[in-house]
């Protein structure tokens, strides 16, 4: 059988401020006065579309330019003085057999086979297209090799690898890795850090124009750099302050309102960012760095009113600028007057702060052992539960009226097809005319409610139980490529925090703000943990000065997860599972509700199409260790209670709580 190629995308980036204080904060190695470099880099919408394989001994490229212009077939043995010296070329190849070479060096792979069938990034224009197409190759190898590298070791592999070739390729600029997300990337010598960036929901309209101009990176570098590591003249001395403690504001400013969605002061630090630049780089490289074609751009009459800001990009001159505008209308203004009135080609930019979670997976389909008899004529998730307001809720009605109210648009519940009618009587079914009549008029009008939220609901059948995480995968075609929200389906989860936000609305909330996947946590008696999932790490600290505690911005702990256990026994617990900052009688457990990236039905497919199996079921545990292993995985620590229901004598307490609370 043919090997089925993977499709991969990696886009360009831009550096939105900061530029060459990469290559400047390396000088702290040998000048430790030097100020820390800081870049905020966004990777593009546009791209390199690629389909990769794996070859049993060969690095095979063909490649389509964004112009349509095709070029391979091109074939080398992945032997390490082949590709070392094709690296050195200084061709397009030579990127691909840089990256090669240093993956080859570290691991044992074979080849691959790179299809770049599509490219969307112009060439030579700022937005690091060299730097994509080692991304591309590291990402490849990862991925079909399963190196379990993490984004960050992709990007070093590229960066590692693109300085085998003789591109001048700064530390920013494979921040691509990182996608279309803003990150934060700090240079300290030989240290670089990287940050993913917290951003509002509200959209930020860039347009990137082509200045059509002319520019030599080299000879920008040379001027730049004549004053380092030791600046010797007041034109040195003003690129220091520029690169140094000039951008180390401008950076922790523009973070700031990154984190706010504050468009209009973004705006006006880009200008005032790009006169600090005119000011003290354009005197050490005047020949480069005068820039007509931007301040055309930055002074158009036309474009001032649509545009919140205007600066360079990269390595500066005249190759391309970044232009914030102030909504979607006037970026598309923008980039008609740039064409029509300047001949100047241009690409659009959108940030946000992520794909919204809109879908919802709660897996129904357990026999419910622990209930029986009482499962024979109906699920345990149909259960009854008396809020303390007196209403009367099957506990899975209880649990999707959460998700609606959090916003939630789609909810899938995983049933038995033995349950489906069940189940659809709940949400799907209109009360009988002779049954409405009865109701109480409020309840008259919630029964209505009932039928709108089940327009929300949809049911996949598990023809087969072969347990949770071949429940989950069941539901990987309805929620496709998207991240999504996993509720167990035999707990209750009941709020306790201050503002009254519902612990479903917690996950999101923090989900907005880190864009990874998260897991809810608990704090658990260490006695008790053999009963359930269990994690293990270090709580994350909110910015460098504070004590340790590891609360975001929104003050709610959260924990970069290292560790994650199907219920461990107690002295394993005692071993693996401590973590800084709690007693040691406690441990995190797994509160029942996870946000979750697509990649994790990869991971179950693999497992399935296997046959990996735990005590006879297809578990969820590998695949999340998996995705937090390339991924990394938060786990929330949510104010709420974790109400189960799996056992008579745990729904008889969480009656008893729900009534008293």
């Amino acid at each position: 059988m043919e090997q089925e190629a993977k499709t991969l995308f990696v886009p360009g980036r831009i550096c939105l401020f900061g530029e060459h204080s990469d290559w400047s904060g390396g000088f702290r190695r040998f000048n430790s006065d030097i100020t820390p470099g800081a870049t905020i880099v966004s990777g593009t919408n546009q791209g390199l579309y690629a389909r990769v394989k794996t070859h049993p001994n060969c690095l095979v490229l063909s490649s389509t330019t964004d112009t349509g212009e095709k070029f391979g077939p091109l074939s080398i043995p992945m032997r390490k003085q082949d590709l070392l010296e094709e690296a050195r070329k200084g061709t397009f190849f030579s990127y691909v057999c840089g990256v090669a070479y240093k993956i080859l060096t570290d691991y044992t792979v074979g080849g691959l086979c790179i299809e770049n069938f599509k490219t969307t990034l112009p060439t030579c224009k700022g937005l690091s297209s060299s730097a994509a197409v080692c991304v591309l190759v590291a990402r490849a190898f990862n991925t079909l090799y399963d190196l379990k590298m993490t984004v960050r070791g992709e990007m070093e592999y590229a960066y590692q690898g693109e300085i085998l070739t003789p591109s001048q390729c700064g530390r920013m600029d494979q921040g691509c890795a990182y996608g279309d997300r803003p990150i934060l990337m700090k240079y300290d010598g030989e240290f670089l850090d990287v940050d993913e960036l917290t951003m509002s929901s509200t959209p930020l309209h860039y347009v990137l124009v082509d200045l059509q101009g002319s520019k030599s990176t080299t000879e920008i570098l040379k001027g730049l750099q004549e004053g380092f590591p030791v600046a010797r003249t007041d034109i040195h001395k003003g690129v220091h302050d520029l690169l140094g403690p000039i951008n180390k504001d401008i950076t922790e400013r523009a973070c700031k309102l990154l984190a706010v969605g504050d468009a209009e002061g973004l705006g006006k630090l880009m200008f005032e960012a790009q006169a600090a630049f005119d000011k003290y780089a354009q005197p050490a490289c005047p020949s480069q760095l005068t820039m007509p074609l931007l301040h055309k751009v930055m002074t158009h009459p036309k474009l001032l009113p649509l545009v919140y800001g205007i600066k360079g990009v990269g390595s500066q001159g005249d190759g391309t600028g970044q232009l914030l505008c102030k909504n979607a209308k006037a970026q598309e203004e923008v980039q008609k007057i740039l064409q029509d009135e300047l001949n100047m080609p241009s690409l659009l930019l959108t940030l946000s702060s992520g794909p919204e979670i809109k879908s919802a997976v709660i897996p129904a389909a357990g026999f419910g052992q622990n209930h029986f008899p009482a499962t024979l004529p109906v699920r345990a998730e149909l259960f009854p539960i008396v809020t303390k307001s007196g209403v009367a809720k099957p506990i899975i009605f209880y649990n999707v009226e959460s998700l609606v109210q959090a916003g939630i648009e789609r909810i899938f519940i995983v049933v038995q097809e033995e349950d489906l009618h069940s189940f659809e009587r709940l949400f799907k079914k209109p009360v009988s005319r002779a049954n409405y009549a009865k109701l109480s008029q409020a309840n008259q009008e919630y029964s209505k409610q009932i039928l709108k939220m089940g327009e929300k609901v949809e049911f996949i059948v598990q023809e087969q139980q072969e347990g949770f995480g071949h429940a989950v995968y069941c539901a990987k075609d309805k929620i496709g490529n998207e991240p999504f929200l996993l509720m167990l389906g035999d707990h209750l989860y009941h709020t306790s925090a201050p503002d009254g936000a519902s612990c479903v609305k917690q996950m999101l909330d923090a989900y907005k703000r880190h864009q990874r996947s998260i897991v809810g946590l608990k704090r658990t008696n260490i006695q008790e943990v053999s009963s359930f999932g269990a994690m293990s790490g270090v709580f994350l600290r909110d910015n460098p000065n504070d004590d340790g505690t590891g609360t975001d911005a929104g003050h709610k702990q959260l924990l970069d997860v290292s560790v994650i256990a199907e219920k461990p026994t107690i002295s394993f617990a005692k071993e693996h599972l401590a973590v800084p900052g709690l007693d040691d009688s406690e441990v995190l457990t797994v509160f029942g509700q996870y946000i979750i990236s697509p990649k994790v039905f990869t991971f179950l497919e693999e497992n399935i199409s296997s046959n990996v199996r735990d005590n006879g079921d297809f578990a969820f545990t590998p695949a999340l260790q998996r995705l937090q292993k390339e991924d990394g995985l938060l786990g929330l620590l949510v104010e709420g209670q974790r109400l189960d229901i799996g056992s008579p004598e745990s729904y008889m307490r969480t009656i008893q709580t729900m009534v008293q609370d």
